[in-house]
């Protein structure tokens, strides 16, 4: 039966102002229903409201069919090239249904393009020609979406629709698994977010398809994501901005117009940058510690993050910092260059704790029968 093991990394003071306030949020989310701003690099939530309250994504949900379609498209199994035929049935059930790129039957689309017209137009009909295209049905796709969330941690969330049209409400996620699922494609997949995110038009078909992005082209760093609107959801906002080395997730859900998400949205991005400031901690690929092997040709592995380790406190003020490492272990081996092992645990004075993934430095064979032989002997006198 496996167990977490913990290990203390680091316990220091910026300073003596253990329990300093921290920045109060903008004025302009004060009745957002639900919002909440994550420090991507450190996994510190800065702000939170309502973060595990379940509510309808409207169009947000086009990010999991983005996320699903970049796994395949990383797996290799789906080509961007790759065309599917538009059946004439879709074409006539979501033509101008809602944001659309006005697709005809028996038109044939590639996978790129129909990702374009998902993420920039929000089209409703590019997300349904894509799921029925590559896994044959809607209610296979969203197996597939499903999935994902499952491995993804995203506890709260459920789909059963590729693009967000009202389905009396079975389709709903939380702020919290939202931005885990904004998280993961920023991580998982740079190269298709910045491809596919942030960009404030298209053009198909001579038309020009415009983005009700709120903050790309407006605040400084921001590439998107999603926005979502339905009269049943209201007005949401999945966003995200990099700048001076710090990349900011956002969402917002059930604002109460177009021009509140932008103003909140804006805001909300900007009070991010402005009111906090980073500690760096640990320089990228630095062994930070170790975790025990079972089963491999050595003992531990080393743990290293992708990307510099650093902690947010506010701008104004300095706070106690204390760093742990997280793993369920022992690991055993096989274990993979690169392998997600751990979690480094960075905790901010009285703020809900950031984590940043974990990797093993280096592979790990399994134990040949000598090698275990020389491990039981060596336990016997450690």
């Amino acid at each position: 039966m496996k167990q977490f093991w913990l290990a203390l990394l680091f316990l220091g003071a910026v300073s003596s102002a253990a329990h300093a306030r921290l920045p109060e949020p903008p004025p302009e989310i004060a009745d957002i229903p639900v919002s909440m701003l994550l420090d991507l690099g450190s996994g510190q939530v800065l702000h939170a409201r309502e973060a595990q309250r379940s509510f309808l994504p409207a169009s947000l949900t086009k990010v999991m069919t983005a996320y699903v379609a970049f796994e395949e498209m990383k797996a290799g199994r789906l080509d961007p090239a790759q065309k599917f035929t538009v059946r004439s049935e879709t074409a006539r059930d979501w033509y101008r249904r809602g944001t659309s790129m006005f697709l005809s039957g028996q038109e044939h689309v590639s996978a790129h393009d129909l990702l374009r017209g998902i993420m920039t137009a929000s089209a409703n009909d590019a997300a349904v020609v894509l799921a029925e295209g590559y896994a044959g049905s809607v209610p296979a796709w969203t197996l597939m979406m499903n999935d994902a969330a499952r491995r993804l941690g995203m506890k709260h969330s459920r789909f059963s629709t590729p693009n967000g049209w009202p389905d009396e409400g079975q389709t709903r996620v939380t702020a919290q698994d939202i931005a885990r699922l904004a998280s993961a494609m920023i991580r998982n997949f740079p190269d298709y977010y910045r491809a596919y995110s942030g960009k404030r038009q298209m053009v198909w078909k001579n038309v020009t398809l415009f983005s009700h992005d709120p903050v790309s082209g407006v605040v400084n760093g921001a590439d998107g994501i999603k926005t979502g609107y339905t009269r049943e959801a209201g007005y949401n906002f999945l966003g995200s901005a990099q700048h001076d080395g710090r990349r900011l997730v956002m969402v917002l859900g059930g604002a109460e117009s177009e021009q509140r998400r932008a103003n909140a949205s804006r805001a909300y991005l900007e009070w991010g940058f402005s009111q906090w400031r980073t500690r760096h901690l640990i320089a990228a690929t630095q062994k930070i510690g170790q975790a025990r092997v079972q089963g491999g040709r050595v003992a531990q592995v080393a743990l290293v993050a992708r990307d510099p380790v650093y902690a947010v406190v506010p701008r104004d003020n300095s706070e106690a910092i204390t760093l742990r490492i997280v793993y369920r272990g022992p690991v055993i081996a096989p274990i993979e260059k690169g392998q997600e092992i751990a979690s480094l645990v960075i905790k901010v004075g009285d703020m809900e704790p950031g984590r940043v993934p974990l990797f093993a430095s280096e592979a790990i064979e399994s134990a040949s029968p000598m090698d275990r032989l020389i491990h039981g002997f060596m336990n016997l006198f450690s």
